[in-house]
């Protein structure tokens, strides 16, 4: 039997640990995202000497096979623990440790959060730049059209989406409607994120702290991570339900309100570097690990079929490859 000629569209950590997979077994990906560069919202923003991780903060590993991949990634430099004990504050002015017994451990990509991959997306076909808007069957395969590049003359056997819920859900509507209700029955949660540069030192005596209180959920001085440089910065992120009732107001305004809220929690004046806008953050995540429809061989996977987070992206890239294995007999 011939082997498959895969398309992966999403080159975020569930993209590219499915391909990873699907090419050490020996058959043909190619990885397709919009953006320029890889890793979706484990991602780095830098600056003039100053870098801040604007999306996921940091991971955990509880699952056997993943703490295995993360023990590679530590020999390899490309990950690092993170040894902090963040705060957990309530009303402006109180602080408490959270019980680092009870924690598990953190670990960041190394220099940037998107480290762990690029180590992935080693030898493999990955096409910047393509925003895949559309999917074009015949019976000679898949086509993928793209809005940058147009129709592209590749012809694929089967292909695996690998990006947030909403957006597999528009993608697929057309050609794919029962798997495009499945994306679109997954909610998914928004976050602003805001950089800042505290204008004097500021010491709380936390690095990074979860936020009970106003619009923030989470604050950290990005330099305490292993790995980075440039000047102290910190990010802020707003909680979901405050992000979701300003996710159209002016980047400038939502800066301006959240580095309202850090000064309320005693930090000194701060210049804001930069504000981004996730649309899809976080979810309430299903446990489907992925989804795979071998008569058209169009799959799904993300943290959003897999219980959330970094770890969840991981597990359901590996997941969605072992069906497309698993379907495909040499």
């Amino acid at each position: 039997m011939t082997p498959p000629s895969i398309a992966i569209i999403g080159a975020g950590l569930a993209g590219l640990s499915c391909a990873r997979q699907l090419h050490e077994a020996g058959l043909s990906t190619t990885v397709f995202d919009k953006s320029r560069g890889l890793g979706g919202r484990l991602c780095t923003r830098r600056g003039d000497n100053w870098q801040a991780d604007h999306g996921a903060q940091y991971f955990t590993a509880r699952d056997p096979a993943f703490r295995q991949q993360v023990a590679h990634w530590l020999d390899a430099g490309v990950v690092a623990e993170w040894q902090i004990t963040p705060a957990v504050l309530g009303q402006p002015g109180s602080s408490t440790l959270q019980d680092q017994h009870e924690a598990p451990t953190r670990y960041v990509g190394q220099p940037g959060m998107s480290a762990p991959c690029k180590a992935l997306a080693d030898g493999l076909s990955v096409r910047s730049q393509h925003t895949v808007c559309r999917l074009h069957h015949s019976v000679a395969g898949w086509q993928l059209e793209t809005v940058e590049h147009g129709l592209l003359p590749e012809l694929f056997s089967q292909v695996l989406v690998a990006i947030p819920a909403p957006q597999a859900a528009t993608l697929l509507a057309d050609s794919q409607p029962a798997l495009a209700a499945v994306a679109a029955a997954q909610p998914m949660l928004p976050c602003w994120t805001v950089m800042v540069q505290p204008e004097a030192d500021f010491a709380p005596g936390f690095a990074a702290a979860f936020v009970n209180a106003g619009p923030l959920r989470w604050i950290a001085r990005n330099d305490s991570k292993p790995g980075r440089s440039g000047a102290p910065c910190w990010v802020l992120q707003a909680n979901a339900d405050w992000s979701a009732a300003h996710l159209e107001q002016p980047a400038s305004e939502v800066g301006e309100q959240l580095l309202d809220a850090f000064r309320a929690l005693g930090a000194p004046a701060c210049t804001v570097l930069s504000s981004h806008r996730w649309r899809y953050a976080d979810c309430h995540a299903s446990q489907h690990g992925s989804v795979w429809d071998a008569a058209s061989g169009i799959g799904l996977c993300g943290d959003w079929l897999h219980g959330g987070k970094v770890e969840g992206a991981w597990l359901s890239g590996r997941h969605l490859a072992a069906s497309v294995l698993g379907a495909w007999q040499p």
